[in-house]
């Protein structure tokens, strides 16, 4: 257990480097329905909680609090209707006719102003989509990027672990959202602790149908809210394999499938389609150069030993398995030492769906 004193520390560590910024108008009419052509035009796309995580352990080592003593995480605790794919990747746009959305000079000025910095570029663009959908998240952090370990190379929960630990800031890449969400819903905003989860959270107001954010989400302890009606949010016979697309007989109707069956539909107007357009940012040439070169990345032997010295220093002993990216004790132990526990407060407007139930 994590005493006052360490856990007011590690609170203190999720916290972005300026407050996020509000925008309105993000995208032009034209640019949300080129996005949206993309989607519809290839499709499937699987759920995020499928592409991510390979067992409860891992889910739950990107999130606030963990499992109680004698509860096994599951995946299918957190099974909910959203669902994901890649505008972008790597730097380069995948998708020709959204190049504008992706290559966009504003957003760039976005992310330099936001940090103060001298240049930034586009590396990565997402996006998030549903129908009516409820949210178990207690709150988590977008996956840190250090130098030499990131997306792509690096399990999702080790890079949380290794955000939430501050153990590894001085390899930090910096980086800077613009998030924009195209959501009708009244009741449905986005919840962030920009002072850390132990503090007063604030909320970017619904409806949110084209307002965005600039921000450090990886930094920042965040959640998005539930949308639609309540009976809703779990489509019946929703499971890891169910995919979303576009209906071919109407260009506003969106469909769930489980294997070849629908398990729900809905309309253009219903959905929550969250597009997430993410940059590595740098405060001069130095820093523009260390990261690209190589020359002072951390490796995968480096990070476990500063955390088994870490968690020595506690009393803490950390055994290395011979598969510790997914091994569950090994994830436990490490999601364990770091975890603050659930953000101290919620909205009244905006609490998780287990809180509502409880």
């Amino acid at each position: 257990m994590l005493t006052a004193e360490q856990k007011a520390k590690l609170s203190d560590v999720l916290r972005p480097t300026a407050r996020p910024q509000e925008l309105t108008g993000v995208y032009t009419d034209d640019q949300r329905r080129r996005m949206l052509d993309v989607v519809r035009e290839n499709g499937p796309w699987k759920l995020i909680i499928a592409q991510h995580f390979a067992s409860g352990e891992e889910l739950i080592a990107t999130m606030s609090g963990s499992m109680p003593d004698g509860v096994t995480p599951t995946l299918d605790m957190y099974l909910t209707p959203t669902f994901r794919g890649y505008f972008a990747e790597y730097g380069a746009v995948l998708y020709p006719e959204i190049h504008d959305c992706f290559y966009n000079a504003t957003f760039i000025e976005h992310a330099k102003r936001y940090w103060k910095v001298e240049y930034a570029k586009p590396e990565m663009m997402l996006f998030n989509i549903n129908g009516p959908c409820g949210n178990q998240d207690p709150g988590h952090l977008d996956s840190p990027s250090f130098r030499g370990m990131r997306f792509g190379n690096t399990p999702t929960w080790l890079l949380s672990v290794m955000g939430k630990s501050g153990l590894f800031r001085d390899y930090l890449i910096k980086m800077a959202q613009v998030i924009t969400w195209f959501c009708h819903d009244e009741n449905s905003g986005f919840t962030y602790w920009p002072e850390g989860p132990l503090k007063a959270p604030q909320r970017l107001l619904p409806p949110t149908y084209n307002k965005g954010v600039v921000v450090q989400n990886e930094m920042m302890v965040h959640r998005g809210e539930a949308n639609g009606p309540l009976d809703q949010r779990q489509p019946k016979n929703l499971a890891f394999d169910t995919v979303f697309a576009g209906d071919s007989s109407d260009n506003d109707q969106w469909l769930l499938r489980t294997g070849d069956t629908t398990i729900a539909r809905h309309h253009t107007d219903e959905l929550r389609f969250l597009v997430h357009w993410n940059a590595e940012v740098f405060t001069d040439f130095d820093e523009l150069k260390k990261n690209m070169d190589g020359t002072a990345d951390l490796t995968l032997d480096q990070v476990f030993d500063t955390f088994a010295k870490d968690l020595k220093n506690r009393g803490i002993p950390l055994d290395l398995p011979t598969e510790p990216l997914h091994d569950r004790d090994f994830i436990r132990t490490l999601s364990n030492a770091y975890d603050l526990g659930i953000p101290a407060v919620y909205p009244d407007e905006a609490k998780p769906d287990w809180m509502l139930v409880a």
